[in-house]
């Protein structure tokens, strides 16, 4: 699973030169006016398509937060958070409502009766949807660049509505409904999740909080299945498919009316846009300096008039940047760059690519390694969520013990995703790129050992650091692909490894042939296989990323040097 996680929609455009990477000893070697950068999430690059580029650096209108009222925006953001907590991520609660479809008798005409055949064909349900939610990040970023946020916001309802309607009629119709429906409803998450970024925007002050409060509820959203599973059990059956989804239909007509009448058509500015006005507020207004020459060539009355024109726009840029100060607060743009510059300096990899055209940067090692590691990484998560229950079966021997860790699964994976957040932002901020590599790197391999153990305390060990480490390796990678790559391609680097890693979750159907067929039902050489691909690969991708980091810090510290001479 995933979607991309940021901490911020902009970034001071700070380009490192050769020698003079990142690690300038003072803010003020900058140039006086450094323009901010927005974070693009549009796949294409500007070398790739100049027209898209050009529409890009002027993409669809934005407004200022000031322009809105406080009220409106602190109702916009309950609003995304609310709708992203019934639509972002409702697929990836998967193996909640795994149970409810075998009972419910899902394929079991198709497969005639075959277990096996019943578990691959519903996995390959969830892994389409996987591969789905992946991919469409690429045009859902395209869409929201050119778009806007409403556009993308109604899409994703429509998406949602059409997903539930194939869901909730799967039972009726002569043909597979479950697939197609649980596609679209994989498809309206990013263009739910994604377009709610900009909210972010609405309290600069407060932007890393809201982001907390999105992703938390992209990461909640996983147990609604887990609260239907509940009520569909206790129940006994009666509450079926046909009467959740149809339900669940009152969702996306909420989001449909809340993008028409409460939610912004444009997106916010982003902090770097705002401080440009706050710091140029004379350049406001059509203030004509060919009109001051010729002042004296006009009468009296038209000399009072142009007077009182001077004086109205004056009182109205001060009124702006009186509007912008109060919501940005009193810190200037030098102080929010060099906090920023301490952040980035701290990675020890920040600017490497920055500034190289885009397929530079994907020939390079720095994305090849990170790409395959986040192919295996994530085919171990989505693979895992899948078949939690079958391989506990076979490792523990016992259905009723299995059920067991499949419902702490279920109530721990959300309360994961939530829990981590504070402690995500705290160790990419003040750790360096290697430490962090080499955290997801450990972890994923103790999280393959503990999965391969015969007992139980392993188990809820395993699922403690798993749902711990999924939210945290999902943002370590974005994270590390906009500190190396840049913001100026982030949407097409960092779009093409979460492309290419869900392409390649597909290879989930193998795995099941493996795990059911190949392996006779015992998970543990499919579990061995991934732990040795993920290991040998984080090995690789940290060695190579320390021994950068090295290099790069005795070429700065002989530049340094250089100068001093």
């Amino acid at each position: 699973m995933s979607l991309p996680r940021v901490g911020s929609l902009e970034t001071f455009l700070s380009v490192p030169t050769e020698g003079e990477r990142s690690r300038r000893g003072s803010i003020d070697s900058l140039t006086p006016s450094v323009r901010p950068r927005r974070l693009s999430f549009n796949p294409l690059p500007e070398s790739w398509d100049p027209v898209i580029a050009r529409e890009i650096d002027h993409p669809a209108p934005t407004i200022g937060a000031f322009e809105v009222p406080q009220w409106k925006r602190m109702v916009q953001i309950v609003c995304a958070v609310i709708y992203c907590l019934f639509a972002a991520g409702v697929v990836f609660g998967y193996a909640a409502l795994k149970p409810v479809l075998k009972r419910t008798g899902a394929y079991q005409e198709t497969c005639e009766g075959n277990d096996m055949c019943v578990e691959i064909r519903l996995n390959l349900m969830f892994t389409v949807a996987a591969v789905v939610t992946n991919v469409a990040a690429l045009p859902v970023g395209a869409i929201l660049d050119h778009y806007g946020p409403q556009v993308c916001g109604v899409l994703g309802a429509l998406c949602l509505a059409i997903g539930a309607l194939f869901m909730a009629f799967a039972e009726r119709v002569q043909f597979d409904a479950l697939l197609p429906g649980y596609l679209f409803l994989a498809l309206g998450g990013p263009f739910t999740y994604i377009s709610s970024f900009q909210l972010s925007n609405a309290f600069p002050q407060h932007s890393g909080f809201i982001l907390a409060l999105l992703t938390g509820a992209f990461d909640a959203s996983s147990a609604l299945f887990l609260l239907y599973r509940i009520v569909f059990e206790q129940s006994g059956g009666a509450f079926g498919l046909e009467k959740f989804f149809l339900a669940y239909l009152i969702v996306p007509v909420v989001i449909i009316v809340m993008q028409l009448t409460i939610l912004p058509r444009q997106s916010y500015k982003t902090v770097g846009e705002m401080i440009v006005d706050y710091e140029a507020p004379a350049s406001r207004g059509p203030l004509n300096s060919g009109a001051a020459g010729a002042d004296d060539q006009v009468d009296e009355e038209t000399a009072l008039l142009q007077e009182a024109q001077r004086q109205e726009r004056q009182e109205l840029n001060e009124n702006i940047a009186h509007e912008i100060e109060e919501l940005l607060g009193t810190e200037t743009a030098d102080k929010q760059a060099q906090r920023e510059e301490q952040t980035n300096n701290k990675s020890g990899v920040w600017g490497v690519m920055h500034n190289r055209p885009a397929l530079q940067q994907i020939r390079s090692p720095w994305f090849i390694l990170i790409c395959l590691f986040t192919v295996v990484q994530m085919t171990r998560i989505n693979y895992f969520v899948a078949t939690i229950r079958v391989q506990y079966i076979a490792i523990l021997g016992s259905v009723e013990k299995a059920a067991q860790i499949n419902n702490f699964f279920d109530l721990a994976l959300p309360l994961g995703g939530i829990i981590s957040i504070p402690f995500i932002g705290v160790i990419l901020d003040r750790t360096s790129t290697v430490v962090v590599l080499t955290i997801l790197a450990t972890v994923a391999t103790a999280i393959g050992v503990l999965g391969s153990l015969p007992f139980e305390w392993a188990a809820y060990a395993n699922i403690c650091l798993f749902v711990l480490y999924r939210p945290f390796y999902y943002t370590a990678v974005s994270d590390y692909s906009a500190k190396v790559f840049g913001f100026q391609t982030f949407g097409t680097v960092y779009g093409l490894i979460i492309c290419l890693a869900g392409l390649l979750n597909f290879s989930q159907s193998g795995l099941d042939y493996l795990f059911h067929d190949t392996f006779g039902g015992n998970p543990i050489p499919v579990n061995v296989i991934l732990l040795s691909l993920g290991l040998a690969i984080g090995i690789c991708l940290v060695t190579f990323v320390a021994f950068q980091v090295r290099r790069l810090r005795k070429r700065d510290a002989g530049y340094t040097n250089g100068r001093e001479h």
